[in-house]
């Protein structure tokens, strides 16, 4: 019989997001009992508590960060709220997931890293996309020498539908909210820190996008400290699906993921030749790196070893978004020393 601790967990937040991690938690990660839900939207977390069968709902987060029974949150609340949140569940002692960005304020980040750091307790941020199947094996062919001096890194990212315009006005724009992952997957391929930015974007899908005072397509070139040299093309909207590739060129080769499908039959006719489109949205194409990051995070403050995605990999992302805006808007090549 397992002796194994059971680590009790709260979340905080009752949305898209936070439905995936609390069922994920509730029902895919053994060893973990969630006790508390929490929302501002009181009927939400009583909903999803029902149908998880977790025993205490909120409206006010704080009772969660109060439980000393909870060893862990997952914090998936509006972006506005992710650094106040990390700082309270630290200070409270308890382990911290949270969905990305950290904020959008470096100095309210760096507070964030401070209060992780001396509280002593373990974080992690949501980039799911480091578990997805695909690109971790991109990663381990660049790690492991078989590309060789790593080239070119391509990254195609393009949602299948805009968001609506009220929730691009609180985003913090495309970059902090849609290219952010792009610039986290950027850093991981290519095992390298990215040293300068040039992006160009337009408004091409909606507009009322561009009303709201944002972009709604985007090309960005990084210059990596390796001496890599990257592009990331954003859209978004995709007419066939979400388009998610990534392609690794060096000296030794080349590798490169296509997007996942609902299966993988070809019919051929003498009209041509028909395949499955892409994965619809997010939902479909990375639900099982959801799982996957949870699971890493659970097990690392089940063994008190650090997070694969730390507090501090939530910043760097953050910092090349806000270079990738200063480029845009004034037309030149940005390094990320002017944004530090």
């Amino acid at each position: 019989m397992s002796t194994q601790k059971v680590i009790k967990a709260g979340v905080i937040g009752a949305g898209r997001i936070g439905k995936i991690h609390a069922e994920n938690l509730a029902t895919r990660i053994p060893g973990v009992m969630v006790t508390a839900i929490a929302d501002l939207n009181l009927k939400a977390a009583q909903e999803l508590a029902e149908k998880l069968h977790v025993e205490y709902t909120y409206s006010d987060y704080r009772k969660i960060i109060e439980d000393k029974t909870i060893d862990a949150v997952a914090i998936c609340s509006s972006t506005d709220t992710h650094a106040d949140l990390i700082i309270a569940a630290a200070n409270a002692g308890k382990h911290v997931f949270c969905e990305k960005p950290v904020d959008h304020s470096l100095e309210r980040i760096d507070k964030a890293i401070d209060a992780v750091s001396k509280a002593g307790v373990q974080c992690q941020i949501g980039f799911n996309r480091r578990f997805d199947p695909n690109f971790k094996k991109l990663r381990e062919l660049v790690q492991t020498g078989k590309i060789g001096n790593l080239h070119i890194l391509r990254i195609t990212s393009r949602d299948p539908a805009p968001p609506p315009a009220e929730y691009v006005k609180l985003s913090g724009g495309m970059f902090l909210d849609m290219t952010i992952h792009d610039f986290d997957m950027a850093r991981y391929l290519s095992g390298s820190e990215v040293e300068e930015v040039y992006a160009a974007g337009g408004v091409m899908v909606d507009p009322a996008i561009g009303a709201a005072g944002d972009i709604d397509t985007a090309v960005i070139t990084l210059k990596f400290a390796n001496g890599a040299i990257g592009t990331i093309d954003n859209s978004r909207k995709a007419v066939y699906g979400y388009d998610q590739r990534a392609e690794v060129f060096g000296s030794n080769g080349m590798a490169a993921t296509a997007n996942n499908t609902p299966n993988s039959s070809v019919y051929s006719n003498a009209d041509g030749v028909v395949s499955e489109k892409p994965l619809y949205f997010f939902l479909e194409r990375y639900m099982e790196s959801f799982v996957a990051e949870m699971r890493d995070f659970i097990n690392a403050v089940r063994e008190g070893t650090p997070t694969p995605v730390n507090v501090l990999d939530g910043r760097k992302p953050v910092v090349i978004a806000m270079a990738a805006k200063k480029s845009m808007i004034e037309n030149r090549p940005v390094k990320l020393t002017e944004i530090e």
